[in-house]
């Protein structure tokens, strides 16, 4: 049994009948605290054709304090740059994740980058959350003879302050998930696809990324000392786990919320049924490539009918977090999250007092 406690507050955003930006979906948002103290939601906005921009919507709360819809404020990123376009008109900038870092004072948004190449992890920067300014894609020092650049990656977010790296130096430090080679979850369910040479290849990545000395972040500039943070253990993660809600700090650590994806028991080689739940991991607070804690059991599963059935069964995804200082709760994180890849729920997380 996992000593978190989680509700579910409900639905909170859905596609907008007869807006084209959002005819396929609203999912996947990053959440953010601005300036003013609002909270604010980077929804993915799936046009016609899995063309999927970034919006922007503030969060509309009742007399307690929970979250009961939003209203919509335009896009934050739509498909420009070259390594948001692809041949024939289609795209895209999805599945958001944002960090105010204190040390920079900006914020920091990474998001999956729909190129030509496949999925790559692409950086924006802003002063007010309403006005973004693209770093470009990130780019990875090589690991062994592994090359993260020739690679797929996503689920990418970035920790709120500077965290040392394995030799003590101030760094940026990423978590992300590198999509190799025969390591999906619709590729390890067949059989007839061979399982990747090494274990190192299905995880979640810890690198880091040295700041300039004018506070800025730079360009052209790597990610180095990568390290495999967490890889496939418990049967609900079985096939594959990915990052979620970017960092945050909790009494006990880094409390990190992810994603794991596991065959349902009635899936057949003809017609494969996956399914993606969220869990909680601790990471040390000095260290936070040290797990102090992880989920036996996923803390969200979808079961509810809006979770379950939609533009993809089955999917519960978490993407953004808020701790609730501001109702004085320290220990309430509100975790918002994709439902069935077809709308947005948000549910309440307790962090207990002992892990």
């Amino acid at each position: 049994m996992t000593p978190f406690k989680i509700e579910r507050l409900g639905l909170v955003m859905e596609p907008k009948a007869g807006e084209p930006s959002e005819v396929e979906g609203v999912l996947n948002p990053a959440a953010a605290r601005g300036r003013d103290g609002e909270l604010y939601l980077f929804p993915r906005l799936v046009g016609k054709g899995n063309f999927s921009r970034i919006g922007i919507a503030r969060v509309l709360f009742d007399k307690a304090g929970d979250p009961t819809g939003v209203e919509r404020m335009g896009f934050a990123l739509e498909p420009e740059a070259d390594y948001e376009l692809r041949p024939g008109g289609g795209g895209g900038c999805e599945d958001p994740r944002i960090s105010f870092i204190d040390t920079l004072d900006h914020y920091v948004m990474t998001y999956t980058a729909f190129s030509p190449r496949g999925p790559r992890i692409a950086i924006a920067r802003s002063d007010d959350l309403l006005t973004w300014e693209r770093v470009g894609l990130a780019k990875m020092h090589p690991y062994k003879d592994i090359s993260f650049d020739g690679v797929d990656n996503k689920d990418a977010s970035v920790f709120p302050t500077l965290v040392p790296d394995p030799h003590g130096e101030p760094s940026i430090a990423m978590l992300h998930r590198p999509l190799f080679p025969r390591t999906r979850p619709e590729e390890k369910v067949e059989p007839s696809i061979p399982e990747p040479d090494s274990d190192d290849l299905e995880s979640i990545w810890i690198s880091y990324w040295h700041m300039t000395d004018d506070g800025r972040l730079p360009r052209g500039s790597q990610f180095v000392a990568h390290r495999r943070l967490a890889k496939p253990e418990a049967p609900w993660e079985a096939l594959k786990i990915g990052g979620g809600a970017p960092p945050v700090l909790c009494r006990h650590g880094w409390l990190f919320i992810y994603h794991g994806v596991h065959e349902q028991p009635d899936s057949t080689p003809e017609h494969r049924k996956v399914v993606y739940s969220a869990g909680a991991m601790v990471l040390e607070a000095d260290h936070p490539h040290r797990i102090l804690y992880r989920s036996p059991e996923p803390l969200l599963a979808p079961v509810t009918k809006l979770e379950l059935e939609g533009a993809v069964n089955g999917v519960v995804f978490p993407t953004g977090i808020d701790r609730r200082d501001d109702l004085g709760d320290p220990d309430r994180f509100d975790i918002y999250y994709g439902m069935a890849d077809d709308r947005i729920g948000v549910a309440r997380l307790t962090v207990p007092e002992t892990l």
